[in-house]
């Protein structure tokens, strides 16, 4: 256990709807709740056991819909109740925020705290816990912002990026320094020259901070949500009239407070396909497979296939830079690129449709 005092807390941000990941996440058991890498727990599970490692049990919370309470509490048996902050609807991140750090507040006015996504694969833990540490260090004795800045590895346009004030000298050093810019999920060759300048990294969506300052910048910056809150009494009235708006969006790319600390663990953020597709082995081809012990491919490049029956023959032939995922009540065959996914996802919205969502 790092830390053996009572000032360090963690929200676990886990009341997405994972909708990009269908059809293997769906509305009734979303993608933070699934074991996507084959670990044998869930991403939510898998979040839990890094913090519990950095930050006290008892001050570890989990910010979920109402509607996923059960499944909360039968993977984290050993949270107790109070440590469940209930959304009634989905907002993002920055609703989701403001009542977490309210509600920690209310234990501790001096608390710093750690929010994180439930969703994303890390690896290398002892560097990500080197750099929670030294972000909670930070904030504790600075009135500043903190995000984990990680190193790009490919011109990813499903990622924000963070540009770093001292470039990449500074992100050389590893220590925090104050962030420059944000921009949020740019084009593809905007993308690339962010990469080839080497002074930009992907923003985890991993922050740390005082509650109490979080609290003040949110009030500053989006007074539109601060101005809602009225307590926990009136979450009803607070998420039926909040905005639906990240952390980033209302806070982060407008404060004057905002630094990173450049992290070198290996992350992965499931937010799309692209992301497990790229943290998969591929053979020869450059084809991920997962679950697929029985399978054919033929002439195929940038392939990602995912089936729940391990006993079926997959057999495919000439794709290229396509998705495969069979499940039992669904089979979807897209080309990997974001867009794509999204358009047929939109239509998957039509009322025929609402038994398979």
């Amino acid at each position: 256990m790092y830390n053996t005092q009572n000032n360090y807390y963690c929200v676990i941000m886990a009341g997405g709807l994972g909708t990009r990941f269908w059809p293997i996440s769906k509305k009734a058991m979303p993608k933070q709740f699934l074991d996507p890498n084959g670990s044998g727990s869930s991403l939510l599970r898998q979040t839990y056991d890094r913090m519990a490692r950095l930050i006290k049990a008892e001050n570890i919370i989990v910010s979920t819909l109402r509607e996923y309470h059960d499944i909360v509490k039968e993977q984290i048996p050993e949270i107790p109740e109070e440590n469940i902050l209930l959304e009634i609807y989905n907002r993002n991140t920055a609703p989701c925020i403001t009542f977490a750090a309210n509600a920690i507040l209310q234990r501790e006015p001096k608390a710093v705290m750690v929010a994180c996504p439930a969703d994303h694969l890390i690896e290398n833990n002892d560097d990500f816990e080197n750099a929670i540490k030294k972000a909670l260090e930070y904030a504790e004795q600075n009135d500043e912002l903190i995000t984990l800045g990680i190193m790009p590895t490919r011109a990813d346009v499903n990622f924000g990026y963070i540009q770093v004030a001292g470039g990449s000298k500074a992100i050389a050093r590893g220590e925090v320094t104050k962030v420059k810019t944000f921009t949020e999920k740019p084009s593809k060759e905007i993308a690339e020259l962010f990469i080839n300048s080497g002074e930009f990294l992907w923003n985890s969506g991993i922050f740390v901070w005082k509650a109490s300052l979080i609290l003040e910048e949110i009030k500053t910056y989006a007074p539109q949500i601060s101005d809602l809150w009225q307590g926990s009494s009136e979450l009803e009235k607070f998420y039926g009239d909040c905005p639906r708006v990240s952390i980033d969006y209302a806070v982060m790319e407008n404060t004057e407070r905002a630094s990173v600390i450049p992290a070198r663990f290996k992350w992965a953020d499931m937010g799309n396909w692209n992301s497990l597709f790229e943290l998969l082995p591929k053979d020869q081809d450059g084809n991920a497979a997962k679950n697929c012990s029985h399978r054919l491919f033929k002439d195929d490049s940038g392939l990602l296939c995912i089936q729940q029956d391990k006993g079926k023959l997959v057999a495919v032939k000439g794709l290229k830079d396509y998705m495969i995922i069979d499940t039992p009540d669904a089979l979807l065959i897209c080309p990997r690129e974001d867009s794509q996914i999204q358009d047929l996802l939109s239509e998957l919205a039509m009322p025929q449709y609402e038994e398979y969502r």
